[in-house]
């Protein structure tokens, strides 16, 4: 019997079968759950794929650099351009929410292996320290135009090691500078993970042609047919 544990609201998208396989996706700051749901359909993915998709909300916080007005975040940010300061605190705890968000699975009889993790920008950090802390391998973790702001925190777990790992960005992007992402990707490669990288002619966004190679890697490291 799978035990109690409070989870993060979220928008749960079931596949047509059951599902053996699921992905977490985090949205960015300001929105919620639903931002990314109506991507599902456009993925691409194998009419019998069964993966269940989960897209958590994030609670209402005041954000400092945005006046300090309350929105859907992840954490604060504190101050913004390339040496963002954020409240790591606030991060690692939402990334232990989504650690709830997987051992619920887990116990629901998804296979730690068969969990990708994705995020797009706030969701993206929370993503990285989420996936690569983990204690159980998983199957992939997809940043979409973020950064690793808990780069000299997390806790790097040997489970992880060879988590394929997959990061996006945008060429043009004035919220999330190219560069940020770039730091990201180059100290997993330093450490010694399996990190490809792809860049996008577009901005703060996700692209079509973006979505279609994210379903492409989700069949690949999900074994889709």
């Amino acid at each position: 019997m799978s035990s109690k544990r409070e989870l993060i609201p979220h928008v749960l998208v079931e596949p047509a079968n059951d599902p053996d396989a699921c992905v977490i996706w985090l949205h960015g700051l300001g929105a919620d759950g639903h931002d990314f749901e109506p991507v599902v359909p456009e993925l691409g993915l194998p009419a019998d794929a069964a993966v269940r998709f989960i897209f958590p909300h994030a609670s209402a916080i005041p954000v400092t650099v945005n006046a300090g007005l309350k929105m859907s975040a992840w954490f604060d940010i504190l101050s913004a351009g390339v040496s963002r300061t954020v409240n790591k605190s606030q991060l690692i705890a939402s990334a232990r929410a989504i650690e709830n968000l997987i051992e619920d699975q887990i116990e629901k009889g998804i296979k730690a292996n068969r969990i990708v993790i994705a995020g797009f920008s706030q969701g993206g950090a929370v993503a990285y320290h989420t996936a690569l802390g983990y204690d159980l391998p998983l199957g992939g973790l997809l940043t979409m135009s973020t950064y690793f702001a808990t780069r000299e925190d997390v806790q790097f777990t040997e489970a992880n090691r060879q988590i394929p790992v997959r990061i996006m960005h945008g060429d043009f992007d004035p919220v999330v500078l190219p560069n940020m992402g770039l730091e990201a990707r180059d100290a997993l490669v330093e450490r010694g993970y399996d990190v490809q990288w792809t860049t996008y002619p577009m901005a703060h966004q996700v692209t079509m042609p973006q979505i279609i190679e994210i379903g492409r890697w989700l069949s690949k490291v999900l074994c889709l047919k």
